[in-house]
Parts: structure tokens; C-alpha cells; sequence
């Protein structure tokens, strides 16, 4: 199967933000992909307020990505943001959304929604503050294709990716909207390829492209993305990587592949429970 990430820039504007999608999701369709991925927060960037834009995932910004998919026969994976629940101090929150929607093959519908768990307090930023964290892992099947869900800060706890693959997941998609800063590209990628190499399975991490490459403004002292999507095989090895300008990378996922190199490097099944 052929998937794609879409490593744009989005801004403050849920509407333009839809622009995007169409003009990506059509570049994907066109160059065969049945997945298309773009990254967390696409619905509106970092930095500018969110709950003024959060819906249900019935709502006409989600609708209108749903139509996209249909419009060019593809699932779109996008980041949006959900209606939280105010704090204990009455500040008002969003959920840090997910979705995946769109036609398979059988003609039935993609259609499920991932709450981020791992809410990304660190590096001197604080996502809870104003974010629900999630509770619950989610995949989608896509043509026999198990996918599962995981959202940038996510990619630094290993045991969401296991949990995947032993819930039979052969590909983790990440879209993300990684902060920039010393060291955190290096991060990045390493992040990527030790997940990989943990659960045996593909990596799609779909980051926000920089902004600066992307001539957009940027909210300073926001994680607004430093780009460098990549896309890794389950024996952590890159097979297509972006630069930090928008771009859309397409690779083949083979599920024969996951199953051999679980056969050959069986770390799932060889895991033992450590002893207190």
C-alpha cells in the first residue's frame, strides 16, 4: 500500500487550513496513496487560542475533511482540536483530536478519532494546561492494513507503539507539531527509528514544515514544527525523509514485511515482565 505524508504549515485560519488539505490530499490521490497524513494542529497552528475553533468531530470543519476524502477517494489523517472539559481552576479546555476518515476499498468508511494521551509538558511548554489529555489508543483497518494513532509528544513512550503492535498495528501514524530548539532534530529522528525498532512496524511521523522555510509566521515560544516528516521501515530505516520546507513524501508499506521481521527479530514476543 502506498501512504503519504503532507508536511505543510497551517495558521490561525480553519478555513485556509482546509485549502491545504485539498490541495494535498489531491497530490496524493494522483500519486497513488490511500492514506494521506497531515499533522497535529492542522485545523488550526500553535500559538493562536483554540477554543474558540474546537468541535465535535461531527462538526463542519471535520465534515468538510470528511467530504475531501471522498472528493478524492482517499483517508485523510488530521489533527483538529475537540471540546475539553473546563479546569479545576474554570480555564477552558480542548481535546488534542485526531481523526481518520474515508472510503475503503469495500466501500465501507474510515471513520475513527484519537484523544492525545501524552500531553507535551516540557521544554518549557505546557499543553495541559489548556489540552484534556486522552485515554484510549485507536486504529483503523484500511484494505487489510492495520494503522495505528499516536500524536507527536506521544512518540516518546514506547509502550503506546508496543500496545499497537500487539493490537495487531503493521503502520503508527504521528502526525506532529514538533518544537524547535537544540537537539530536537536529532530527537526527532531517533524518536522515530527506536519506535519503529521497539514494535517492529512502520513509522509515518508527519511534522508541521518549519515555518520560517515555509515564508509563514510563526508564534515564537509555540511548538510550530521544524519539519523532516519521515517515513521508516519496521527495522528502523528511513525510506523517505523531507527537509524543513512544505513537501509531500510518498512510501510503500508492505504488511509481508512487518511479519518477516517480527519472525526474524521477535521482540514483541520475547518481552519479559520485569520484577520489582
Amino acid at each position: 500500500m502506498r501512504i503519504a505524508a503532507a508536511q505543510i504549515t497551517t495558521g490561525p485560519d480553519p478555513e485556509a487550513n482546509l485549502e491545504l488539505i485539498r490541495e494535498y490530499a489531491a497530490r496524493a490521490a494522483q500519486a497513488g496513496a490511500r492514506v494521506v497524513v497531515f499533522p497535529e494542529a492542522t485545523q488550526r497552528a500553535f500559538g493562536h487560542p483554540l477554543p474558540p475553533v474546537a468541535e465535535p468531530v461531527t462538526g463542519p470543519w471535520a465534515e468538510a475533511v470528511r467530504a475531501l476524502a471522498r472528493e478524492f477517494q482517499i483517508v485523510i489523517v488530521a489533527g483538529m482540536f475537540t471540546p475539553g472539559v473546563p479546569s479545576g481552576e474554570g480555564r477552558p479546555r480542548v481535546v488534542n483530536t485526531l481523526i481518520a476518515v474515508g472510503p475503503a476499498v469495500s466501500g465501507e468508511e474510515v471513520d475513527v478519532a484519537y484523544d492525545k494521551i501524552h500531553l507535551y509538558d516540557a521544554f518549557g511548554f505546557k499543553e495541559s494546561d489548556g489540552v484534556q489529555p486522552g485515554r484510549s489508543p485507536a486504529q483503523f483497518v484500511l484494505d487489510g492494513v492495520t494503522f495505528g494513532l499516536a500524536t507527536c509528544y506521544d512518540i516518546r513512550f514506547p509502550n503506546l507503539f508496543t500496545d499497537h503492535a500487539r493490537s495487531g498495528a503493521q503502520v503508527t501514524l504521528v502526525p506532529a507539531s514538533w518544537g524547535a530548539g537544540e537537539g530536537k532534530l536529532e530527537q526527532w529522528r531517533l524518536l522515530a527509528q527506536a519506535r519503529a525498532l521497539d514494535s517492529t512496524q512502520y513509522i509515518l511521523a508527519c511534522g508541521q514544515a518549519d515555518p520560517a522555510a515555509a515564508g509563514v509566521d510563526a508564534v515564537q515560544g509555540a511548538p510550530t514544527g521544524i519539519g523532516h516528516s519521515m517515513i521508516v521501515s519496521p527495522l528502523g530505516v528511513p525510506l523517505s525523509e523531507a527537509g524543513g520546507a512544505p513537501e509531500l513524501l510518498v512510501a510503500e508499506v508492505d504488511p509481508e514485511v512487518v511479519s518477516q521481521t517480527r519472525k526474524m527479530v521477535p521482540v514483541l514476543k520475547d518481552a519479559r515482565q520485569l520484577q520489582s
